[in-house]
């Protein structure tokens, strides 16, 4: 079961003005599951989004980018589970072209103005004719108060929909946030099979929406790997609807930016870890924090290789305190000049290293009383600089093989 993860409540998650959704059951892997949303955008909204760098990135990646790109208002997202559409070439892109085409005759924009996207297995053809079956049923649900079916119409492996909303006041006015998002397996960033849709009534410009999207990212779904697997899917998109009763956010020095920045990616970490606590089969959700580093870039470098760790991941799901792994891990992340006598690793408030060793204070049972909790702080000091950065991960158990052995059954 994820790790100390509630489901959303439908009646905590709040409308954002101008924008609605609409879900449907299309049938597109499987009978009698909500598997297609649409989400239709006001006149007013602006879209900005991150996507995958994998280079065999799918069909309604390249085709999202390539519509953000065109500079027309976007009036509507499209999204399917049950089917990835990549590695399907050509005839990929002319099935996701297809979906943005009978979704812009129903909503009466160009096909240009609707964003795609897909999750599911990858390599085979996306059953297009199911999507457009199902986008008049997903048009006619269309309404605001819908945050909570859309969660879990994005839904493949996940055992728990992820959704949360909060609001905060900007210039004595209330603004909205609600966000949802979908990831369980193949969860591994460069942007991170994850999927996030985060919507505000609030208004800016077009280059603020864009920094602040990335801003978000960089500090959450960058931030998370469950299987060091980066999905050829992956996307993070951010909608301003405008209709806060506020004028414009135009200036990136301004505290009204900084207020929303702030709490738009306090929002996106929520739904990071929400995906990590999910991870398929987790029993164990880890906080890896790496400081004193010479820089970020090489923090993350560090938290990274003890996140991957195969070793380190299944000894924390036996709670084995075999913590040399996690110094191994430290010590081929790939910082050429690493002084390993300047390191310290604790585990939990447990000095367990240092100096080269371990820590003369250090007892097994200290070690293994920490690692039995479901939720476990590493922390390591590089003793370099002043930099650092944090990475959330969870374990590798029994289940999360099986799963994954069995995911096209």
């Amino acid at each position: 079961m994820p790790v100390n993860l509630a489901p959303p409540q439908a009646e905590q998650l709040l409308p954002i003005k101008g924008v609605t959704l609409g879900i449907a059951e299309a049938g597109i892997k499987k009978a009698g599951r909500k598997d297609l949303l649409v989400m239709r955008l006001g006149d007013r909204a602006k879209v900005a989004g991150v996507f995958t760098l994998n280079r065999f990135c799918a069909a309604p990646v390249t085709l999202a980018k390539q519509h953000l790109q065109a500079g027309k208002p976007i009036r509507a997202l499209v999204v399917n589970t049950g089917n990835a559409n990549a590695g399907t070439g050509e005839d990929g892109m002319n099935r996701a072209r297809q979906t943005c085409i009978e979704a812009a005759r129903l909503l009466g924009c160009d096909e240009d103005q609707i964003l795609p996207f897909s999750t599911g297995v990858i390599l085979e053809p996306l059953p297009v004719e199911k999507i457009v079956a199902g986008l008049p049923a997903a048009v006619a649900d269309l309404r605001e108060n819908n945050w909570f079916n859309a969660a879990h119409a994005i839904m493949t492996t996940d055992i728990l929909a992820k959704a949360t909303s909060k609001q905060i006041n900007l210039g004595g006015k209330t603004v909205t946030i609600t966000g949802i998002a979908k990831g369980s397996g193949m969860i591994h960033p460069n942007m991170a099979t994850m999927l996030g849709y985060v919507a505000t009534d609030a208004a800016l410009s077009q280059p603020l929406l864009e920094a602040l999207v990335r801003h978000a990212a960089d500090r959450s779904f960058n931030c998370i790997t469950v299987d060091g697997d980066t999905s050829t899917n992956d996307s993070f998109m951010l909608i301003a609807s405008g209709e806060a009763d506020l004028p414009e956010i135009a200036d990136a020095a301004s505290a009204e930016y900084a207020a929303l920045r702030d709490a738009v990616t306090e929002l996106a970490q929520s739904l990071a870890q929400a995906i990590v606590r999910d991870g398929e089969g987790a029993t164990k959700f880890m906080t890896i924090m790496v400081e004193g580093g010479a820089s970020q870039a090489e923090c993350r470098q560090v938290g990274y290789a003890i996140a991957h760790s195969p070793l380190v991941k299944t000894a924390f799901f036996a709670s084995d305190p075999n913590l040399g792994r996690i110094l191994a891990a430290i010590g081929y992340a790939g910082i050429g000049d690493l002084d390993v006598d300047k390191i310290k690793l604790y585990l939990g408030n447990v000095l367990v290293a240092e100096k080269g060793g371990r820590a003369a204070s250090y007892q097994e049972p200290d070690g293994q009383r920490v690692m039995k909790e479901p939720e476990i702080t590493v922390r390591v000091l590089l003793g370099r600089g002043t930099a650092a950065a944090t990475v959330w991960t969870c374990d590798f158990s029994y289940d999360y093989v099986k799963i994954n052995a069995e995911y096209r059954s």
